[in-house]
């Protein structure tokens, strides 16, 4: 494995410049940019072409990216205290965010991936797309020659920005799993447990059912593409389901009745 960003193919170079008007962003080293769009898999199937894949890069912009929500939402919510501040940031920077950003600029059209992830739909997946969307930010880091985190600021504030300003001061943007672990814990002394309880349709595009338990008992079942997002689901419908019922701090929220 090389650190050196592999030379851009000349036939990319104009899809690759159509990519640097969607993020916003103009490199310098254009083949840093290449080099966050490669999977893995593209890197295992052509090793005579020396292809780094851009897991380096996602570690890299992992750290960055994080660093930024966390400025920030430090002088947004100068109130929050820390555990707070971290709960916000995880919320931020959770996969189906990271993934909603990398499809606002069509970034799954130019991941470069192996002839098997192709035809798996992996373009359309919040996973490699999330994990693509932090190699960018680790690329634009680079390419900043001394001024990577001004040029990852700008880039990323578009994202981030909106999702701050809908927020009243003062009122934590938290996800709804993030909200359910909150209430129980205050509520019961416990977290909530998720568990996969089926998986169906074809492998490249799955539906995923999550149960969502507290206290030992099932509360809810959500649904959704990914696992994250049937477990979101779940989450919401348990919320809605302990404001309906209101329980005691000694029982769970009942299930809902099937219908």
């Amino acid at each position: 494995m090389t650190d050196v960003s592999p030379p851009v193919p000349p036939e990319l170079q104009s899809r690759l410049a159509t990519l640097e008007r969607r993020l916003g962003v103009r490199f310098h080293n254009r083949s840093l940019l290449f080099h966050a769009l490669i999977h893995r898999s593209a890197a295992n199937e052509r090793p005579e072409l020396q292809l780094a894949s851009n897991e380096r890069l996602e570690f890299l912009g992992d750290a960055i990216l994080g660093a930024v929500v966390a400025d920030r939402l430090f002088h947004a919510f100068p109130e929050a205290d820390e555990g707070m501040l971290t709960v916000m940031r995880a919320s931020l920077v959770r996969e189906a965010s990271l993934a909603a950003w990398a499809r606002a600029v069509d970034l799954g059209a130019y991941l470069v991936l192996g002839r098997g992830e192709e035809i798996a739909g992996v373009r359309e997946r919040d996973g490699p797309l999330a994990r693509t969307f932090e190699a960018v930010v680790g690329a634009i880091y680079l390419d900043g020659k001394g001024r990577g985190w001004a040029r990852v600021g700008r880039f990323l504030d578009r994202f981030i920005g909106p999702e701050l300003a809908g927020l009243p001061q003062g009122r934590p943007l938290l996800d709804a799993k993030s909200r359910l672990q909150q209430r129980t814990q205050a509520e019961r002394d416990t977290v909530p447990a998720y568990r996969v309880v089926e998986v169906t349709g074809p492998q490249h595009s799955p539906t995923f059912t999550v149960e969502v338990l507290i206290g030992g008992q099932v509360v809810a079942r959500g649904s959704g593409r990914s696992k994250q997002a049937a477990e979101q689901a779940a989450a919401e419908l348990a919320l809605a389901t302990w404001e309906q019922h209101r329980p005691s701090p000694d029982s769970a929220p009942p299930a809902p009745q099937d219908p």
